[in-house]
């Protein structure tokens, strides 16, 4: 049966921004997902950082918005930061995108909210497409609680060390990973975590999309003999059993992430992690530590 609807094929006037700085999320794949407060922040706005020129250039003239975007990502923030906080400053309007989902997730836009907020400036969220939020719906796994880690690091033995670290956490484990460390990491993830349940998203909202499950050890073996995928990669992996979160859990936590940081930052990372206060953490892995070393 074909269904028809009407989609408003009108030129829309954005009105003008009061001075802020702007997140406006942007689609994830698919072009479609975007919201129109999103289009009318972009077209209104007095400068507009991103990432890559080039990527936003394709979603602007996707809908015609005449901006000339700026650039501002991990290796001109020092750079760039500055002057954007000096044009708030003077009271203009500033939209920070990433090249694909929300800002400041794996990206370096929290450096800038952090120094607006610092200023006094207003901080507005403009919500919208996430590649986190899209591979845990869909990936069949637990949704209540969830914990985002951003990308693993590349080497397996560093690698291992942060996954003993949130091996404890109770919720869904949402990772972002590259395609040429599928395998390696899967495989890292099944010797640490053990036999949970798990599901690879690749080319989500794209034309390629895909949602792979079944076990960490499952998931390992395929990607292990498959070609190399292509396109982005978010991995989840499913909560700890109920056993799992007793106090040798949480000690181990704070002894790994005290190998990569100090003890006040390993403290504070395990805070976030499982909700617990940071100084008796912290003081709990000064109690590990002596008795340690004796």
């Amino acid at each position: 049966m074909t269904r028809t609807f009407l989609v408003a094929q009108t030129e829309i006037t954005a009105r003008p921004l009061e001075p802020a700085l702007y997140l406006v999320a942007t689609p994830i794949g698919n072009l479609g997902d975007i919201t129109l407060r999103a289009l009318e922040t972009l077209a209104a706005c007095d400068i507009l950082a991103c990432e890559d020129t080039r990527v936003t250039r394709v979603l602007l003239a996707r809908y015609g918005i005449r901006q000339k975007p700026l650039a501002y990502h991990e290796h001109n923030a020092e750079e760039a930061g500055p002057k954007l906080i000096a044009a708030l400053e003077a009271r203009k309007s500033v939209a920070l995108v990433s090249d694909a989902g929300t800002p400041l997730v794996s990206d370096p836009g929290f450096r800038l909210v952090d120094k607006a907020l610092e200023a006094g400036i207003r901080v507005v969220p403009i919500p919208g497409a996430s590649a986190v939020l899209a591979a845990l719906t869909a990936s069949g796994l637990p949704t209540d609680a969830f914990f985002f880690a951003g990308f693993l690091p590349v080497k397996s033995g560093q690698r291992k060390s942060r996954l003993e670290a949130l091996k404890g956490v109770p919720g869904t484990l949402v990772f972002f990973e590259s395609p040429r460390r599928l395998d390696g990491a899967l495989a890292d993830m099944e010797a640490v975590l053990g036999e949970r349940a798990a599901a690879v998203g690749r080319e989500l909202t794209k034309t390629f999309e895909e949602m792979r499950r079944g076990t960490l050890a499952e998931l390992a073996s395929h990607y292990a003999q498959a070609d190399t995928p292509k396109g982005e990669i978010v991995i989840c992996v499913a909560p700890p059993s109920q056993q799992a979160g007793e106090p040798l859990d949480l000690d181990r936590m704070l002894l790994s992430l005290a190998e990569e940081m100090g003890a006040s930052q390993a403290a504070a990372q395990a805070a976030k992690m499982t909700g617990q206060p940071k100084q008796a953490l912290y003081r709990r892995l000064l109690e590990l530590r002596q008795d340690k070393h004796g």
